[in-house]
């Protein structure tokens, strides 16, 4: 169940952080001046999310990999 618990706290992350970078990338479509700093940080809050799930999917593989053992 603890598991299950920290697996939709990751998730809820991912989907904050997707949140983030969409208004980054929004706000640079009406701010051509700053456009380029606003995309990086958009790209750089993907990157967290990409990293939360990776993170995410090697502990159930590794839990399933105990389990099989």
């Amino acid at each position: 169940m603890n598991g299950h618990i920290n697996g939709h706290a990751i998730l809820e992350n991912v989907r904050r952080y997707r949140g983030i970078a969409s208004l980054y990338r929004q706000t640079a479509a009406f701010r051509p001046g700053q456009s380029w700093s606003l995309l990086e940080q958009a790209q750089d809050w993907e990157a967290r999310a990409l990293s939360e799930l990776e993170a995410y999917f090697a502990t159930r593989m590794d839990h399933a990999a105990s389990l099989a053992a």
